[in-house]
């Protein structure tokens, strides 16, 4: 159980580390048209981002997947960037519509090229003979965690900001998503 609560810790302490605040941008970003009053829909949309980074994160802490690092750190802004646009263009009714199982993918395949960035570190604390299976458990539960907090403190400015500062819903999706994509820009441009 010791080594499952480290995992754990490790996990939350590494998603909301602001060292990687990519991870931190990109909930941000998925966050950016959603609203207090959508945070079911948001907890789908994060965990089917977990489930995907779960994925290739096991597939490459177990070597059983590589690809070139820099290519992932260029991707995971280009990830933030997209998530971003598709925000700002969702303030066009018919984009905000589609269909949520289209949200899910983007978020599952999304997921997927961040856990490649996160399979260098889980790889690094793991001992070389040590089982991964719970260790990353842990980890996994721990970036949900941690993840879901970071969902919520973006709710709940976002509706500080709404209600208090009256700045209207879709302004506060522009000023969001907006920073987030020059952010993501400015990361990928550094990458090349």
């Amino acid at each position: 159980m010791a080594e499952f609560l480290t995992y754990l810790r490790l996990g939350f302490e590494h998603i909301s580390d602001l060292n990687g605040y990519d991870h931190i941008l990109f909930i941000a970003a998925l966050c950016a048209s959603y609203q207090m009053r959508d945070w079911k829909e948001l907890l789908w949309l994060v965990t089917a981002f977990t489930v995907g980074h779960s994925v290739t994160l096991a597939l490459a802490t177990l070597d059983l997947i590589r690809i070139n690092a820099d290519l992932v750190e260029f991707l995971i802004p280009l990830t933030i960037f997209i998530t971003a646009v598709i925000d700002i263009a969702a303030e066009d009714r018919r984009i905000r519509e589609q269909p949520k199982r289209l949200k899910y993918s983007i978020a599952l395949g999304f997921g997927l090229i961040h856990g490649l960035g996160f399979s260098n570190y889980l790889r690094s604390v793991l001992f070389a003979d040590e089982s991964i299976f719970l260790p990353l458990l842990g980890f996994n539960i721990g970036l949900e965690l941690g993840q879901i907090l970071i969902l919520f403190a973006i709710l709940l400015l976002g509706w500080l900001i709404i209600r208090f500062a009256r700045m209207q819903p879709r302004d506060w999706t522009l000023v969001l998503a907006g920073a987030a994509a020059g952010i993501a820009l400015t990361m990928m441009l550094e990458r090349l």
